[in-house]
C-alpha cells in the first residue's frame, strides 16, 4: 500500500492528529508503526467503545500498524472502579476482550496486553517515577479528565499516580501512535512534552471522536464535557448508551426514545451513530416507510442522508427505525457468541451481577 493511502486511512480515524508532518514521516519510515488505546475494566462496555473502536482499530492495522489494546486493570483499581476490588475488574476486563473479539476487529493485527503485568516490571515502575519526577502537581490534577473526573472533584492520591502511569505505558509497550479518544489528549500531550527530556520519541497524537449519548446534548461546551465524561464512565443513565449485549427490543427502545431533532444534523446522536457506525459497515443504508410518506429509500453515501434529512425528506421516526434495525444486525454476532460460547456466557453473567451490586 502506498504511503498517501495509508496516510488517509489513519487521517480517516483522527479527529486531530498531533501531528499531520509527524504521522507522515512514521508512516515513511516504518511500515509497521505500533499505535496502542488503553481501556479501564468498569463494567458493561457500549457501543462507541467497541464496534467504533473496532472500526478505527481495523482502518489502523490496513495502514500497516501493529495494535496494542492495554486492559487498563490497575488503573481502574487506582480509580476505584468495580468497588475497589482488583478481581472484579479484571472479569470485567476478560469480558472486554470477549467482546472485542467477536465484533469484527482485526485479531490476527491486535495484541492485547495486561496493566497488571506491566506493573509487575520495575522497568515500568521506573518510567512512572521519571514521568512524576518531571511534572507538576497541577499538571497532573488538569488531566483528569481522562479518569472521567471533573475539574471540580477532589482526586484521591492513588488517582494523582493514574496520568503518569498512563504517559508511562505509552514508552513501555513502546507506541509510536497513541491512537485513544479526544478526551484522553492531555495525557497524550503530556506523555509528548516529557517523553523527549527522558530519551524517549515524542508520540503521534491520533484522536478519535467521542461519539455523543442519545440523550439530549448539554448547551455549553464544559456541560458538553461533563457530560461525556458521565456518558463514558458512569451507568447512572444507561439510556444515553447501547451496550454490546442488550437486547434487540432494548436497542430499539433506546434509539426511539432518542435525541434526534428535525431537519438538524449538529449535535444529532442518530446521524452520529450512522455516519461513525453504519455507514462504516455496510454498503446501502435501508429506510422503510409507507407509499403515503414516499415509500423505501435507500442511501450508499452518509452525506446524502444527511442532505435529505436536513432537507426535510426524511423523518426523524423513520430514520430511527432503519438505525434501530441496522444496529441490531451489527450487535447480533456478539449476543450469539455470548449466547453459545460458554466462557463468554459466564463472563457476562457475572458482569451483570457486579454491575448490580456495585
Amino acid at each position: 500500500m502506498d504511503l498517501q493511502k495509508r496516510l488517509d486511512l489513519v487521517s480517516q480515524v483522527g479527529e486531530e492528529i498531533v501531528t499531520l508532518e509527524e504521522l507522515k514521516e512514521l508512516l515513511n519510515k516504518n511500515p509497521h508503526p505500533v499505535a496502542y488505546d488503553g481501556f479501564e475494566p468498569s463494567g458493561k462496555i457500549h457501543v462507541a467503545a467497541a464496534l467504533l473502536r473496532a472500526i478505527n482499530v481495523n482502518k489502523m492495522t490496513e495502514a500497516g500498524c501493529r495494535f496494542k489494546m492495554l486492559v487498563a486493570d490497575w488503573h481502574a483499581w487506582a480509580n476505584n472502579k468495580m468497588g475497589g476490588s482488583l478481581e472484579n475488574i479484571q472479569t470485567v476486563g476478560e469480558y472486554l476482550i470477549e467482546v472485542w473479539k467477536s465484533c469484527g476487529m482485526d485479531l490476527a493485527n491486535v495484541e492485547f496486553a495486561w496493566a497488571s503485568d506491566l506493573a509487575s516490571n520495575d522497568e515500568y515502575w521506573k518510567k512512572v517515577m521519571q514521568i512524576a519526577r518531571n511534572t507538576t502537581v497541577a499538571r497532573v490534577i488538569r488531566c483528569g479528565q481522562i479518569m472521567g473526573r471533573k475539574d471540580s472533584e477532589v482526586l484521591q492520591a492513588s488517582q494523582i499516580l493514574y496520568p503518569c502511569m498512563q504517559a508511562a505505558d505509552i514508552f513501555h509497550l513502546k507506541a509510536d501512535v497513541c491512537q485513544l479518544g479526544m478526551d484522553q489528549r492531555k495525557v497524550n500531550m503530556l506523555a509528548r512534552e516529557v517523553g523527549p527530556k527522558l530519551g524517549y520519541c515524542k508520540p503521534v497524537v491520533v484522536s478519535h471522536h467521542m461519539l455523543m449519548g442519545l440523550l439530549k446534548p448539554a448547551s455549553t461546551e464544559k456541560d458538553r464535557l461533563e457530560r461525556t465524561i458521565e456518558m463514558k464512565m458512569s451507568k447512572s443513565k444507561p439510556d444515553s448508551a447501547i451496550f454490546m449485549t442488550d437486547p434487540a427490543e432494548e436497542v430499539e427502545r433506546k434509539i426511539m426514545k432518542a435525541y434526534c431533532p428535525e431537519k438538524q444534523a449538529q449535535e444529532n446522536p442518530i446521524l452520529e451513530y450512522c455516519k461513525y457506525i453504519i455507514f462504516e459497515k455496510v454498503k446501502t443504508f435501508d429506510i422503510e416507510r409507507p407509499s403515503k410518506f414516499g415509500g423505501n429509500v435507500s442511501f450508499d453515501k452518509y452525506a446524502d442522508l444527511e442532505y435529505a434529512f436536513v432537507d426535510g425528506r426524511i423523518h426523524p421516526m423513520d430514520l430511527k427505525k432503519a438505525t434501530a434495525v441496522q444496529m441490531n444486525k451489527l450487535l447480533e454476532p456478539v449476543r450469539k457468541h455470548f449466547e453459545k460460547d460458554k466462557k463468554a456466557g459466564e463472563l457476562l453473567e457475572a458482569v451483570n451481577r457486579l454491575e448490580v451490586t456495585r
